[in-house]
């Protein structure tokens, strides 16, 4: 199993911690991984975009013009794609992009970046994050006494307003609690920062 050491607020090494194999101890699955986030992507799109078919557009429905002897090309409305202010010829409709994906890959995705964090040395579990108020500057703080720095997820077991708040204003940092997690986030952000009780309740849920 593999062990990680726990450190305070203060940036101490309180005790060492022992990961459960199966979460953090895996051999990632790229491939997974990958399919996973695309998904997570697809499934954001909004599909809103929209153009109007020669239907939609303003426009007679009589012909411009006869159909011979005067010369120009033959014409039937002036709605036609051809036309300026015609209608879009096989432009985007409002459509969804969503799909879905095997549950199972889902979780070992998770897992498989889990892993690659503890590999890469990208995790740190802290004994636990608490504040008495929402201050900014206390958890710049903390995030310095344990030696965090870039684009940072902190991972907290359940809502915690306080520290929450006080993450949301720090640059490339995001707050996120247990039963949010998804891939995206665990990729997109370089550092994971988990306190104990965290780390347990990860290990609940994908062990």
């Amino acid at each position: 199993m593999p062990k990680i050491d726990v450190l305070s607020a203060d940036g101490k090494k309180v005790k060492e911690l022992e990961l459960n194999n199966e979460v953090f101890g895996i051999e990632p699955n790229e491939n997974v991984v990958h399919t996973v986030i695309l998904n997570y992507l697809a499934n954001q799109r909004q599909g809103t975009q929209n153009t109007k078919t020669r239907s939609e557009v303003s426009g007679g429905g009589r012909k411009p013009w006869r159909q011979k002897g005067t010369g120009r090309a033959r014409q039937g409305s002036i709605r036609s794609p051809q036309w300026v202010k015609g209608g879009i010829a096989l432009g985007p409709k409002p459509r969804s992009y969503t799909y879905r994906i095997n549950k199972k890959e889902k979780r070992l995705a998770i897992r498989s970046i889990l892993s690659s964090k503890v590999l890469e040395k990208q995790l740190t579990v802290v004994d636990k994050i608490e504040l008495k108020e929402i201050k900014t500057a206390d958890m710049v703080k903390t995030l310095d006494n344990i030696k965090v720095t870039g684009k940072t997820l902190v991972v907290l077991p359940e809502n915690n307003e306080n520290v929450q708040k006080s993450l949301r204003n720090i640059k490339g940092v995001k707050a996120s609690i247990v039963n949010t997690i998804n891939a995206y986030d665990l990729v997109k952000y370089e550092n994971l920062v988990l306190t104990v009780d965290s780390v347990k309740k990860i290990e609940e849920v994908y062990a």
